[in-house]
């Protein structure tokens, strides 16, 4: 019997990084184990928990954490380095900007167990120059740093067919090294069981839940969230308004909040282990990323059976059609949003196609099953061994 693929993942931010890989590598372990072993280098942000039982083994790299700096960069390249030649995996999976530009230059020049090469494979989980709002100088300096390392990764996986264009336009390599491989969640959640969140217990039975998950960053744009909000509530008295999750945007979030006198109606829970059980005490679910390389929230709340109004941005009409599984606004458009949110909550027959075509294309496109599939045969086809038919 071959001996397994020995793939070593190396992961900074946490996050939607880290709900991505705890539902690819559950899927990976559970569907391939016979095929493939993994590892898991990550930062200290890491909930190592989440992982000891889909990986053989997780180690922490401290340093990787931090903004750019070449004193910790360099620290963390060379502990990197020593972890591939410890484990001499097959492939080296770079997960994000920070750690594909640390994981990639830490693998230059080594080998796997049979003393070939190792394959690099890079995700940059959203390019960091399709960032909006960052100077022309800034976008340069991303692009010209992924051009740079293009050449010392074997392949790179784009989560969405607008990351592939981008990164064409760019010029960041040539189209054969790029992959599509869409997000995808795991639908067993679907029929798991749900609490009520303690923080949640305190609203009002009646009220209308307006909700987004996503980090408290200005790519999320929580501040349209709550200039909507503010909409809404004018019209919808009833209306209450939670943001699942936490960044470094919480203080002005909270300063918007009051401004607008919303304080009464509205709830920021912090970082959660468990999104589902907040997203299914929602009315209807938003996302007003003023970026957004996929929106892996959208699957999840289209399986949750949730109304959506998301912003019409870079991929996210790849996942929702507008007027068929959602609606869609222009960036920055809080009161097209908060329009959209008050006609969700006023047309019955509305809410409910938009829904029902939701969880047909969840089930169809975005099964966490298919991505690991996908990446079973990507990992396969990078270390030389053959591809057979499930």
């Amino acid at each position: 019997m071959a001996k397994k693929v020995r793939v070593l993942h190396i992961a900074e931010a946490p996050g939607g990084v880290e709900r991505y890989l705890v539902a690819l590598l559950t899927k990976l372990k559970q569907n391939y184990s016979d095929q493939l072993e993994h590892i898991l280098v990550c930062s200290d942000s890491f909930d190592a928990g989440k992982f000891e039982e889909i990986v053989s083994k997780v180690e922490h790299v401290g340093d990787m954490h931090h903004a750019i700096s070449a004193r910790f960069d360099i620290r963390s390249i060379m502990m990197v380095r020593s972890l591939i030649k410890k484990y001499k995996p097959d492939v080296v999976y770079c997960h994000s900007s920070k750690a594909g530009a640390i994981g990639r230059m830490a693998n230059v020049g080594l080998r796997n167990r049979y003393g070939e090469r190792n394959a690099c494979l890079y995700n940059a989980h959203g390019w960091a120059f399709n960032m909006k709002g960052a100077s022309k100088s800034l976008i340069r300096s991303y692009v010209m740093i992924e051009k740079m390392l293009a050449p010392i990764t074997d392949s790179i996986v784009c989560i969405s067919e607008f990351e592939k264009n981008t990164a064409l336009a760019h010029g960041i390599c040539d189209a054969s090294k790029l992959n599509v491989i869409y997000n995808g969640i795991d639908l067993d959640e679907e029929n798991m069981a749900h609490t009520l969140p303690p923080d949640m217990q305190g609203i009002p039975e009646d009220a209308f839940v307006v909700g987004m998950v996503g980090r408290l960053a200005t790519q999320k744009a929580p501040d349209i969230f709550v200039k909507a909000a503010s909409v809404i509530k004018k019209r919808i008295p009833e209306a209450f308004f939670v943001i699942v999750g936490d960044g470094l945007n919480r203080n002005d979030t909270e300063r918007l909040v009051r401004e607008y006198g919303l304080m009464d109606s509205f709830l920021i829970t912090g970082w959660v282990d468990d999104p589902f059980n907040y997203i299914c005490n929602f009315d209807v679910a938003m996302l007003m990323s003023r970026w957004e390389g996929f929106g892996l929230v959208l699957p999840e709340y289209m399986l949750t059976r949730k109304p959506i109004v998301a912003a019409n941005v870079d991929a996210i009409p790849e996942i929702i059609q507008d007027g068929y599984n959602g609606l869609l606004v222009e960036r920055e458009d809080f009161y097209g949003a908060a329009e959209a949110v008050i006609k969700l909550r006023d047309d019955e027959e509305l809410r409910s196609y938009l829904v029902g075509n939701g969880l047909k294309v969840v089930k169809e496109r975005f099964n966490v099953e298919r991505t690991a599939r996908e990446h079973r045969d990507l990992f396969l086809r990078l270390a030389g061994r053959e591809v057979k038919k499930d």
